[in-house]
Parts: C-alpha cells; structure tokens; sequence
C-alpha cells in the first residue's frame, strides 16, 4: 500500500493530488530520505518536476537511490535537515513550487488513514500506539485518525500515544533544539521538529509519552524483528519496537493490554546498516565437499 517502502506516501498522494488540481506544475521538499523518494515517485507519476533539499552525506542510499531513479533534481547541502527545511520554505516562496513537506496539512491528512485502518482491523482503537518520532508529523496525524474515528462513532475509546526518538535526536525529549543531531536511525535524524508542539500534546493529550532510546536499543531491536518476525524495517522503524522493550524492562505491564508499534519504512532503505550488522562469509571453491563443510 505504500509503494515507495514507506508510510510518506499515504500523505504525499494527498498533498500531490491537491497541487495538481491547483495547476502546480513542481514539488520542493525537504528531506532525510523518504520524503524524498516519496515525492519523487508522486512527481514523476504525475508528469511534474521534483526539487528535493537534503542534508549531505546524513540521507542513507537505499533512499537516495530512489529519489534519483525517479528523476528528482537532488540538492545536498552542508547542513542538517532543519537547514534544508529553512532552505526550502525560502525556495517555495521564490520558485512557486508547491512545497509537500509535512507542514502541508494535507500530508497530514492522508498519513491519519493509517489509524482509520488499525481500528477497521482490531475492530477498535488500540490501548498504546508506538511510533518514531523525527519530524513529528506522523505521531501527529495518527492522533488526529484516532480523534477523527471517535468522533465519527467508529470507535469508543482512544489509544495512549507513545513517541520513541533517538538519543542523539531527541529534541522533544529534551526540550531544546538539538543542533546536530546524530544517530543510526537516520530517517528521526532531526533536532527541530516542524510538528513538535502538536507531537507533544498528542502524546499529553492520550495519556501518553515522548521517550528516548539509544542507537544500540534500536540496533537490537532491528535485528530481533527480523530474526524473530522475519521483517525487516529501516533502523529508524525499529524505534518503537526498542522503546516498548526499554518500558517492559522497567516494570510496564503489556500483558493485557493491546499494543500496536508502527514500522513506517523498509529495511532495504538502508542495506548499509544491515550489512555492517551482518558477517558477508568469504567465497569457497564450488565443490559439494567445501559447502557441506560450510553447513557444518
């Protein structure tokens, strides 16, 4: 359903469809990977050109990957996201691009159906929905579902939102702006969060949370869903799967409650990290005896 490998699309087909019936003829974003790739495929699908900002050498190459196959103009710049963020607000209002990043509303929009169909299958809201938490749009647009459903009879109670950000990029955690945010989980690599205010009052709002983890909890839980589960996500993904184990392991009790923890980009995204996580065994002679020899 998100044919990029990632959850922006269910925002980007809104916030595309909406500027071409405006007659936009370009999208400008900013990006630490999937927005770009994302608004690149949208663009190329919908004959329009695609301008997309990001922070050089921060963007991993599986995403990179994409936004050039699909023809984007890409356009590194030294600096961090929020810079190309800054950039790109600047550039829309001298180009006239349309800009889809998620301080469009409308991507907010289309990414809060991914809640309306969380409930359509439990049959109900969940107790706890986990999610990372980079530029805060997502954890956003959920809470903004899940009110939308109640409000529209479909179900009757409302989850506890719980937002997972990296250690090295935690700005809503720390309640400052982090200058140069660092961490494995690339795509949450964002020390300004554009939605940050309204992140914070979601998880307020539901009884929630805002927490950190750090590289080696999301590490270890990107390798123990795809050894286990046989799924792998991007580092970043892996976020909310390392926070629910970090508040197990402090006491919270889940046993009885439902809980949902949203993988929101693929693993292959990102196979450098998965490669230098991984042993590449050396090549041995093809013969029958050196391979049953390897089983061993």
């Amino acid at each position: 359903m998100n044919p990029t490998g990632s959850f922006k699309d269910r925002g980007m087909v809104m916030a595309v469809a909406a500027a071409l019936e405006r007659g936009a003829t370009s999208l400008l974003c900013a990006s630490t990977g999937n927005t770009a790739a994302s608004a690149a495929a949208y663009a190329a699908l919908a004959g329009v050109t695609c301008g997309v900002i990001l922070p050089a050498g921060q963007v991993a190459h599986g995403k990179l990957a994409q936004a050039l196959t699909y023809g984007a103009r890409v356009i590194p710049v030294q600096g961090s996201f929020d810079d190309a963020l800054t950039l790109t607000q600047e550039a829309v209002q001298h180009t006239g691009a349309e800009l889809v990043n998620s301080v469009n509303p409308l991507r907010l929009a289309g990414q809060r159906t991914a809640a309306y169909e969380i409930c359509d299958v439990l049959g109900g809201a969940p107790d706890i929905l986990a999610l990372p938490v980079g530029n805060a749009g997502n954890i956003t647009a959920y809470w903004e579902g899940f009110q939308a459903y109640r409000q529209a009879g479909r179900i009757a109670s409302l989850p506890m939102m719980w937002g997972f950000q990296a250690e090295g990029a935690a700005p809503l955690v720390r309640g400052e702006t982090v200058v140069s945010p660092e961490t494995v989980a690339t795509a949450i690599r964002i020390g300004r969060p554009a939605r940050g205010d309204q992140a914070l009052a979601a998880a307020r709002e539901s009884g929630g949370a805002i927490r950190a983890v750090s590289d080696e909890e999301i590490l270890a839980a990107y390798e123990a869903v795809a050894s286990l589960e046989g799924v792998m996500c991007e580092p970043a993904s892996a976020a909310p799967l390392a926070g629910l184990r970090r508040r197990a392991a402090e006491g919270e009790d889940l046993s009885e409650r439902v809980v949902v923890a949203v993988l929101t980009g693929n693993g292959l995204k990102d196979p450098a990290t998965a490669l230098s996580r991984a042993h590449v065994p050396e090549p041995i002679p093809a013969s029958l005896g050196c391979v049953l020899e390897a089983l061993a």
